[in-house]
């Protein structure tokens, strides 16, 4: 069940996951040089890049995606256990976020970390998030999808206005350390995708390292993967009974 809504920053939050205290610790988080957040507005690709990001770090290595949550390996800042993983992570950290723009960390601002984002069509984003608020349990559930898409339309849904929130990360475009690509690019080329991601971070890898990166973050892979498809999440979080957490690439 939902335990409500609260507004923080003019942006709308579920109360079961975060709280105003959590969020102004996230504001204030102690950024380093050699962070990567993985950020997007929520059903824009957030696991799938997280598990690009994963295997990138691991050279291509599947080991560290097999034994440890996704939710371990990058997690979600604006979240307190996200928050308390993030600051007990090795360097380099890999943490995500569908936290607005001005709701982000102020160090990040000052500092060479890293920021990439991921853009998806709106359209396809609402009816994925339709479904994702049947089965997440902090969510309201949706109504019908007709109803729903106004509320979407009028950013009346957690973490506010995909509109607002596109329109805010990509004020940051020419800066060195803000990468933004599209789920529709990772899509239709994930290995130049990969590529294209290495050559940001700085990470030269293998032809066989980049073929391990494509392999290992793709659908099925993950989909069967309890480690990166949200099938150990507890059920007062997911409602498996729904329907799954990754429904299709």
């Amino acid at each position: 069940m939902s335990r409500g809504y609260f507004q923080h920053g003019g942006v709308t939050f579920p109360g079961l996951l975060y709280s105003p205290r959590g969020l102004e610790a996230a504001r204030e988080f102690p950024v380093e040089d050699d962070d990567i957040f993985n950020v997007t507005y929520q059903k824009s690709g957030t696991v799938w890049m997280l598990e690009i990001l994963s295997l990138i770090r691991q050279g291509g290595d599947p080991q560290w995606c097999r034994s440890v949550p996704n939710w371990e390996r990058g997690p979600w800042l604006e979240t307190l256990l996200g928050l308390r993983r993030a600051r007990a992570n090795a360097r380099p950290r890999i943490i995500s976020s569908h936290l607005p723009v001005h709701l982000f960390p102020k160090k990040f601002f000052g500092s060479k970390a890293k920021v990439i984002y991921t853009v998806r069509d709106p359209k396809d984003v609402l009816v994925s998030l339709f479904h994702f608020a049947r089965i997440f349990r902090p969510y309201k559930d949706p109504g019908s999808l007709e109803e729903f898409m106004e509320k979407f339309l009028q950013g009346d849904v957690p973490f506010g206005s995909w509109f607002q929130h596109v329109r805010g990360w990509l004020q940051l475009r020419g800066r060195e350390n803000f990468f933004w690509i599209s789920y529709e690019e990772l899509q239709q080329d994930l290995r130049g995708s990969v590529q294209r991601l290495c050559s940001f971070l700085g990470r030269r890898l293998s032809g066989p390292a980049l073929d391990a990166v494509v392999a290992n973050a793709s659908f099925v892979t993950m989909s069967h993967n309890p480690m990166s498809n949200f099938s150990l999440s507890p059920a007062f979080i997911l409602d498996r009974r729904r329907g799954p957490f990754l429904r299709k690439g």
